[in-house]
């Protein structure tokens, strides 16, 4: 009876330190999660220069000092380096979070600001008729694990001439998407932008969007002869050519969209 109960014992004290070693595991891996940073890239879209000027005005004067007010900094915000004609107004706001939670929260904090409402009343109390946008369309991302954290560019030249690069990539399945974001990531792609200095903001996992399965990436430039640099380079690396020759890499992007930025004199970066 005495060897039972040692051993019962014995297994008791097994159990709950496996337990115990589990739920330290678990605690790493999401604390771990937490790491990679979520990006909000919303879209404004206007059909006159007034709902325009309503909308910046709103932005520079009310959401983006209310965002700094509570630690969310590195807020880009972005006008198409040329305006296709018939095509409508877009204002593009790129926004990192911590956490999905302080995405979630985000409408909850701005509203217990009292200079956000004050500042911001010609966009948050327009009526129907007056309204400041036609539509707001919205993206959730999240960072690639070879670049968690978003990076801001550097430059110091007039914000005008600047190119900033939005690309998306869709896959035909969510296994060929699995196989593109290998291929930025253990691949290598992400590693040759870096070396060949194309000043990434961000690569994301689109998490939440209309295209999916795709993921979207920023890559910056002091100005246009330098984008076009900058992507020879690319295309002619060997390191390029030998990973897109890969049978591993093939067919894992079915449609690709880019666009092609410039940031306001408000936005961060």
């Amino acid at each position: 009876m005495k060897s039972f109960f040692s051993l019962l014992l014995c297994t008791i004290y097994f159990v709950m330190g496996s337990c115990s070693s589990l739920s330290t595991h678990n605690i790493e891996q999401n604390s771990a999660s937490f790491d990679r940073e979520y990006y909000q890239l919303k879209t404004y879209i206007l059909e006159s220069e007034e709902q325009l000027q309503t909308t910046e005005n709103y932005l520079k004067e009310a959401f983006l000092p209310s965002l700094k007010s509570f630690g969310i900094s590195n807020v880009g915000v972005f006008k198409p380096y040329e305006i296709k004609e018939d095509s409508m107004l877009q204002v593009f706001v790129l926004i990192p979070f911590e956490t999905l939670d302080q995405y979630a929260n985000l409408n909850v904090e701005l509203n217990k600001i009292e200079s956000y409402h004050n500042d911001g009343e010609n966009y948050l109390r327009a009526t129907y008729d007056q309204a400041p946008y036609q539509r707001i369309e919205s993206i959730l991302l999240q960072a690639f694990e070879d670049m968690p954290v978003m990076s801001a560019p550097g430059f110091d030249n007039p914000r005008s001439n600047r190119v900033y690069e939005l690309r998306s990539y869709e896959s035909p399945t969510e296994a060929y998407f699995e196989n593109k974001m290998e291929m930025f990531n253990a691949g290598g792609e992400i590693k040759l932008f870096e070396e060949l200095g194309f000043n990434a903001v961000f690569y994301g996992e689109v998490i939440s969007g209309p295209r999916m399965p795709n993921m979207m990436y920023m890559t910056t430039f002091a100005n246009m002869d330098a984008r076009d640099a900058h992507w020879k380079t690319f295309t002619d690396a060997p390191a390029w050519k030998e990973m897109s020759s890969l049978p591993q890499y093939q067919n894992n992007v079915s449609h690709m969209e880019l666009t092609l930025l410039y940031p306001t004199d408000y936005s961060d970066y």
